[in-house]
């Protein structure tokens, strides 16, 4: 037996076209695109937007075999690995815009990160924005062609180590061989002399507390470590280029 009154069945009907108007406009509602949820969101990975061009960015502490404390900001090489796989594979992806703004890090993760890159087949170049030190310098030169923004820096120094260091012959040696890996790798995939890359590496007059040199901008392109003073634009122009011209040969 139905004990509501009659108005109250009213109110029901009433309440159910609502219900049922609101779901047909949300169904008829544009759905916002990439560009709108970037300027009402705030979304850092706007999708769907096809593109022939895969970005990865490298910010922050580079982390290695050693969790980083939590309040840092720091990019996983692990997690860069597999992205780097995938940008080989995709026959959709034809070129790799990598844009750094790196402290530096754990060097054997950053320079394995850099063999991975340099070791792509297809077009890739890099933007140095903010900072690019330390094993990040590396990373930027595994690139065909790199640029810097005219403010950023970029750090040359010797590899260092924190905490206790056994003080014998051995570990001389081996911070002797890594030192050489990093160098030979930053000479043969820029323009610098290797007499050139040391003699920055060791100068005492550049920082307070350090033997090192820092570089802005300008002065990375002069010292034959960067290509070219640029931005985001001239980074995409020039890839775009590069991607032409791999698909002509």
């Amino acid at each position: 037996m139905n004990h509501r009154r009659p108005w109250e069945d009213k109110n029901l009907d009433k309440k159910r076209t609502l219900k049922t108007k609101t779901n047909k406009e949300e169904r008829e509602k544009p759905k916002e695109t990439a560009a709108e949820n970037i300027k009402d969101l705030g979304v850092s990975n706007p999708q769907p937007l096809k593109s022939n061009i895969y970005t990865l960015t490298i910010i922050g502490q580079i982390e290695g075999h050693i969790l980083l404390p939590t309040q840092n900001k720091a990019t996983k090489y692990e997690h860069l690995m597999p992205q780097l796989v995938t940008v080989e594979e995709n026959k959709e992806i034809e070129g790799l815009l990598l844009l750094l703004n790196t402290v530096g890090g754990d060097v054997e993760a950053g320079l394995a990160l850099a063999e991975m890159i340099a070791s792509l087949s297809k077009p890739k170049v890099s933007l140095v924005l903010g900072g690019g030190h330390s094993i990040g310098v590396p990373l930027a030169t595994a690139a065909d062609y790199s640029f810097i923004a005219p403010t950023a820096t970029m750090t040359i120094h010797p590899i260092r180590m924190n905490g206790l260091v056994i003080g014998v012959p051995q570990t001389f040696r081996y911070f002797s061989k890594m030192q050489q890996r990093i160098t030979e790798f930053i000479t043969s995939h820029s323009g610098i002399e290797k007499e050139k890359l040391l003699s920055l590496m060791t100068s005492t007059d550049e920082l307070a507390n350090d033997i090192g040199t820092i570089l802005v901008g300008k002065e990375a392109v002069d010292n034959k470590i960067i290509n070219e003073v640029g931005g985001l634009k001239d980074a995409i122009n020039k890839l775009a280029q590069l991607i032409e011209d791999a698909k002509k040969s």
